[in-house]
């Protein structure tokens, strides 16, 4: 194996502030890629790219509302410009919320939906013309077990993770002829991320159980007895990212600990 399959790559991960996100541009730098990292929440950008720089990897942060198609473009355009290249995308921006299907808001309907599945085309979009002219790239999206069984209480995140697969599935056909490959990555329960902090206090009142009690509840459904960590997620990423996955595209591969097995 090579020891450091992504030597001087160039890798945009949104979200990387926080979560997962972070953690998969910490570990990209970490087997030799540079990071330009977008997200919402521009101080917390800033500091994953200080990390990386401490990894002595290049980064740059961009503040990027992945909604909004002039913010996404102009931040890709001044990675490429900065870097000359843009070799791997990471999709890992992402909302949830949990409601009952009667009682699901308008807006928050709209807002997962944007967030999620409408940013994963935009950023998908805009790198996909600079990985064309370079014929080659990697893009990897994060999907989620729920992209595979519907979920209860999340009929807008659902969606917009089942259709994030669909999405892959047809961009990978649209961008085979350019060497480009395109994959999703379908993690189970990361509890170590913000999305976790505010689904037990949700899960608690629905399901009328401490908030405590929530994650042990969903751990007893998992096979192999424990939570999906950052660090799962991350190392297929890095081999979605790599040359070793040169004859993969079109997937979404599950990190779920046996739970989703499709």
């Amino acid at each position: 194996m090579d020891p450091l399959p992504l030597k001087d790559k160039v890798a945009i991960v949104t979200g990387s502030a926080s979560g997962i996100g972070k953690g998969i541009a910490l570990r990209f730098a970490d087997e030799g890629a540079h990071v330009s990292c977008f997200d919402l929440n521009e101080e917390g950008a800033k500091n994953t790219a200080q990390e990386i720089k401490g990894k002595n990897r290049e980064a740059l942060y961009f503040k990027v509302d992945v909604t909004n198609s002039q913010e996404v473009a102009e931040a890709v355009k001044k990675t490429f410009e900065h870097f000359g290249h843009i070799d791997i995308l990471v999709n890992s921006a992402g909302i949830i919320r949990a409601h009952f299907i009667t009682d699901v808001p308008e807006e928050i309907w709209d807002a997962i939906i944007n967030v999620n599945l409408k940013g994963t085309f935009l950023c998908i979009r805009e790198v996909a013309k600079y990985m064309i002219q370079q014929k080659s790239g990697k893009i990897i999206s994060i999907s989620s077990k729920s992209g595979k069984t519907g979920g209860l209480w999340l009929g807008a995140y659902c969606a917009s993770k089942f259709g994030i697969i669909g999405l892959t599935q047809s961009v990978s056909r649209d961008l085979a002829p350019y060497k480009i490959n395109v994959n999703a990555i379908c993690p189970g329960n990361v509890f170590s991320t913000p999305m976790w902090d505010l689904l037990d206090k949700e899960y608690s009142r629905k399901l009328g159980v401490p908030p405590e009690q929530v994650r042990k509840l969903y751990v007893e459904k998992v096979p192999l007895g424990r939570e999906c960590t950052v660090e799962d997620v991350a190392n297929v990423a890095v081999f979605l990212a790599s040359s070793y996955s040169d004859y993969m595209t079109g997937q979404a591969i599950n990190v779920t600990g046996g739970q989703e097995v499709h």
